[in-house]
């Protein structure tokens, strides 16, 4: 089989790979916190033959650290992270990561996320306030107070750079890497009454999913006339002998 329909099978695979991506981002472009899906390839020499012939590999995903836009809520139970850090969350699975700073207080007055799960200081403690003690106020820091009381602070955590994220609920993530609380403000930091948007440009994915839509045709011709260059030869060939 001629090298070139190898190649065109490798770049039909990356492609197909980086449409998952292209289209998981789209359809997450209005989640709050929601961090994109990214595609890194490496190409792949093969050194087998007299002339070497370059490959696309399958490509390996993985979540952009970009922050999003901050949106005013004015909402005193909306936060949103500015900086590099996350916000902790107990999950069922263990403790997880999010920048999706949405919180609900339960009648318990624990402070919580859309989808219930607690959210956590620097100790890895749930957040209480108290529910008859009017809206609460929350500094840079994540100092937590009603009126003169301080009832806690929102833990905020530094994820290392080479951690691998997985993805869990919503726009949460679990690194491979412990997370470490944040004690320097003046880079990192919560402001209250917003929230963060999802770091995905609808134009620029947009013209990606046309980009790859037009490559993966390419790919597809390529092939084709691979298949017919050996059907050719194989007639010719026939015929002679």
């Amino acid at each position: 089989m001629q090298s070139a329909l190898y190649v065109a099978l490798s770049a039909q695979v990356a492609l197909s790979k980086r449409l998952e991506t292209v289209s998981r981002n789209v359809a997450n472009m209005n989640t709050a916190g929601y961090r994109a899906d990214e595609v890194k390839f490496k190409e792949i020499l093969d050194k087998a033959g007299p002339d070497k012939v370059s490959f696309a590999s399958g490509g390996e995903i993985f979540i952009s650290r970009q922050t999003g836009s901050l949106n005013k809520t004015d909402n005193p139970l909306d936060i949103a992270v500015e900086g590099e850090g996350f916000l902790a969350i107990q999950t069922p699975s263990g403790v997880a990561y999010t920048r999706d700073g949405r919180m609900q207080m339960g009648t318990d007055g624990v402070l919580r996320t859309v989808n219930g799960y607690e959210v956590l200081d620097a100790g890895g403690l749930p957040v209480i306030i108290d529910p008859e003690g009017g809206p609460p106020n929350i500094s840079q820091n994540g100092e937590v107070t009603q009126g003169e009381d301080v009832l806690g602070t929102i833990g905020l955590f530094q994820i290392a750079a080479d951690a691998k994220l997985t993805r869990h609920d919503n726009s949460a993530v679990i690194p491979d890497k412990p997370a470490t609380p944040v004690q320097e403000f003046s880079k990192d930091g919560i402001r209250q009454g917003y929230v963060e948007g999802a770091n995905i440009n609808p134009i620029r994915e947009m013209t990606k999913m046309i980009m790859i839509t037009r490559a993966f045709e390419s790919a597809t011709a390529m092939i084709d006339q691979s298949n017919d260059t050996q059907r050719t030869a194989i007639r010719e060939l026939g015929e002679t002998s």
